[in-house]
């Protein structure tokens, strides 16, 4: 098993979106990046403890390869926008790859270099050292499954899942 750590908007959207693939057997979301130890939510949407929404997507690479949960990453979001996805603004919000090692931070820069052929613009996604991995409150994980009505979820997850669904079909889980 493999594991990465993203950020790319709110992390609702990357958890449900990622969990809809084969070979993902779990997303967990929280925060990294910033100084503050066990941030909470509130503090992190506060913007001021230096922290991303993140998700660690947990995946078989013998199921699904490394590039693509990475080429997912850069489809389900916009990675040139800075320090916001939409109308989701703040530095919680930036596009950030944490990576733990060599290897990682190498896949990493590779799959930057392939979504500069699919975006426009300057790239504004950041690729740092992992720090600590404060895990989100429990009311975060797997919010989409739990919340598929809230408003939120049908405006703007529901809508980066089918995009992500149908770019990545052969791995959707039937």
């Amino acid at each position: 098993m493999m594991s990465f750590v993203l950020g790319g908007g709110c992390f609702w959207c990357l958890d449900s979106a990622y969990m809809q693939f084969h070979g993902v057997s779990d997303v967990v979301v929280g925060y990294m990046g910033g100084p503050k130890p066990n941030p909470s939510y509130e503090e992190v949407c506060g913007g001021n403890t230096g922290h991303v929404e993140v998700a660690e997507v947990i995946f078989d690479e013998t199921v699904i390869p490394a590039d693509t949960i990475l080429d997912i990453f850069f489809t389900l979001h916009d990675p040139t926008q800075v320090n916001r996805q939409g109308n989701d603004v703040g530095t919680q919000y930036r596009s950030a790859m944490f990576y733990r090692d060599q290897t990682q931070q190498e896949l990493f820069s590779n799959a930057l270099e392939r979504a500069k052929e699919i975006w426009s613009g300057k790239m504004a996604t950041e690729i740092t050292p992992a720090t600590e991995f404060w895990v989100g409150e429990e009311y975060h994980q797997d919010f989409f499954a739990k919340n598929p009505n809230q408003g939120y979820c049908n405006a703007v997850v529901a809508p980066k899942m089918a995009k992500t669904r149908k770019a990545f079909s052969q791995f959707v889980r039937p």
